[in-house]
Formats: structure tokens, C-alpha cells, sequence
């Protein structure tokens, strides 16, 4: 019995590493970062150095494009898992 509750925690444990792991942002390029500075200085008009919903609904087509290719989109999750 106590085996197999050590083997359960140790099942966990890792479980929860890997989706730890997983949930971890990429480091953006010294072009994304310039890119990303560009979109807040447009469009951040409270200056809070995030685009709430109102600020990404303004931006052009082409930016938004910009955003999301450098990864700075904001798809609702249920989008992602969606897609995969």
C-alpha cells in the first residue's frame, strides 16, 4: 500500500512539473521587443504597459497581425485547445 501511494505522489509530482514547464512564456527577440514596444506606445493610451480589450480593439488590422505574430495575441483559451 505504501508503494503505491509513493508511486502516485511521484506520478503527480512529475505530472505537475511537465505542465509547469510547458506553461512557461518564451523570450521574446530583440525585433519582438521593439515590435511590442511600437504597439504599447500606439495604442496603450492609460499607460499600464498592457492593451486592455478597448486598446486591442482600436488597432489597425495590420497590427493586430504584428501582435499576434510576435505572440502577444490574446485568443481566449477555448481557441487554443481549438486548434490543436
Amino acid at each position: 500500500m505504501k508503494k503505491l501511494l509513493a508511486i502516485a505522489a511521484l506520478i503527480c509530482a512529475i505530472s505537475f512539473t511537465v505542465s509547469a514547464a510547458e506553461g512557461k512564456k518564451k523570450e521574446l527577440t530583440d525585433d519582438q521587443k521593439k515590435t511590442k514596444k511600437e504597439l504599447l506606445d500606439k495604442y496603450d493610451t492609460n499607460k499600464d504597459g498592457k492593451l486592455d480589450k478597448e486598446e486591442r480593439a482600436k488597432m489597425t488590422k495590420e497590427d493586430k497581425q504584428k501582435a499576434e505574430d510576435i505572440g502577444l495575441s490574446h485568443k481566449k483559451k477555448a481557441d487554443k485547445s481549438e486548434s490543436k
